[in-house]
């Protein structure tokens, strides 16, 4: 085996790096990102690379092509992690990339462009509670306020970056000009069970859902559980319930394009038994490949949560707090990578993604591809029981060192 066996060992290594002893918990500027970081700087300069750290962090290997002045191919993922993550979200399309580079730097293999391989510092966002900094960064997306955000200790971005060893200040010149790169391409497992379902090793992305996240907070009256009538209720509780039920069934109608989720629900100051609830609130995170659809979904949902307040005497306080457009996959480089896995003898499925990525970033800059690697064990992500096979990880470089030899700029 060329490369499996010595990816599941790289990212059984990698995390070791963790703030917490079960699962997996690396957040931005911390020791372990560090660890991390170190660990991939040392692949990426054995793999023939120049390699170090930006001013945010971000890890970045470059190996050289023979025209000087041809754009780059940038791949890679991110190196941080959820809390009570697993082992592969994110890191194997890092640990995919650089060995693809070692692949061609082992047999001498200059190409016309050159390549860069980055470790984005912070996609999660669990810190600070912003997603895809590091690609932002790149990109030409960063938010320079930003860097007042605190963490949980009070601590802000600024500071703790110059504590990791960064430059706050140096956050402009990241940016690639878009002329200087010919595409960004991410590898990640799927983070869900349809490649697992149907019986495929990769399959091509054609589109990175676009997202909104509301929260939704309901008012009521508060009263005792015994002595206020039913009739003449305003439960802000029994209102949440049925508008957590509305939010399902506009998912429901429209499950060939849009996913809806109610993922916190709050009672103030927690509830008790004996009192009607006076006040609520949840999120709803709203998501679709097709922005149209999305928001269409959106307007339905609100008329009905209004509805529903209305009928029940409550008020409805909608805040949208979060919205990221969809981001559709090159359809060239989706033909390059579907080449690329038929070339490896097998059939191509195209699926879009649910969950967001830092290829969704560069979309809007330039041609932007992704391959979908399967997970197993059910297809569950984002916890310690995520998992994948050697035998995946290697179908899954060997097609994407396919598409880097024979990539063509479109």
């Amino acid at each position: 085996m060329r490369f499996g066996n010595r990816l599941m060992q790289q990212a059984e290594d990698l995390s070791q790096f963790s703030q917490s002893e079960i699962g997996l918990t690396r957040t931005y500027l911390t020791a372990q990102h560090r660890q991390a970081g170190d660990y991939l700087l040392a692949l990426m300069r054995e793999a023939g690379m120049q390699a170090d750290y930006d001013a945010l962090g971000n890890v970045v290997g470059h190996y050289a092509g023979t025209d000087p002045d041809a754009p780059a191919i940038i791949s890679g993922s991110h190196m941080d992690s959820v809390v009570n993550a697993g082992k592969y979200d994110g890191l194997f399309g890092v640990l995919s990339a650089i060995a693809c580079v070692r692949d061609l730097h082992e047999r001498g293999i200059k190409l016309a462009f050159p390549l860069e391989v980055v470790a984005f510092c912070d996609e999660e966002g669990v810190r600070f509670n912003v997603t895809m900094i590091g690609s932002a960064a790149l990109s030409g997306h960063f938010d320079p306020a930003w860097l007042t955000r605190m963490d949980a200790e009070g601590i802000s971005m600024s500071e703790a970056l110059l504590a990791f060893g960064g430059d706050p200040a140096a956050w402009g010149p990241l940016r690639r000009e878009v002329k200087r790169v010919a595409c960004f391409v991410e590898s990640h497992i799927e983070q869900g069970p349809v490649l697992l379902n149907e019986g495929y090793a990769v399959g091509v992305v054609t589109a990175i859902a676009g997202c909104t996240r509301v929260k939704i907070s309901l008012a009521g009256l508060a009263g005792h559980a015994g002595t206020v009538p039913m009739p003449g209720r305003r439960d802000a509780l029994a209102a949440a319930a049925e508008m957590t039920l509305a939010v399902e069934r506009v998912g429901l109608e429209r499950a060939d394009r849009v996913v809806a989720t109610v993922g916190k629900f709050e009672v103030a100051e927690g509830g008790a038994v004996n009192v009607i609830a006076g006040a609520v609130s949840f999120t709803i995170d709203l998501r679709s490949g097709d922005d149209a659809a999305r928001h269409e979904a959106l307007q339905t949902l609100r008329a009905a949560l209004a509805e529903i307040a209305q009928r029940r005497g409550v008020t409805l306080d909608w805040q949208q707090f979060y919205a990221l457009d969809a981001a559709p996959c090159d359809a060239g480089l989706q033909m390059q990578l579907a080449q690329a896995i038929t070339h490896c003898g097998l059939e191509v499925r195209h699926l879009p993604s649910g969950a967001g990525h830092d290829a969704m970033q560069f979309a809007a800059a330039t041609p932007t591809a992704m391959l979908f690697v399967r997970c197993g064990n059910g297809g569950i992500s984002h916890n310690p029981l995520e998992t994948m096979t050697a035998d995946d990880a290697e179908t899954a470089t060997r097609v994407l060192l396919h598409f880097i030899e024979h990539f063509t700029l479109n």
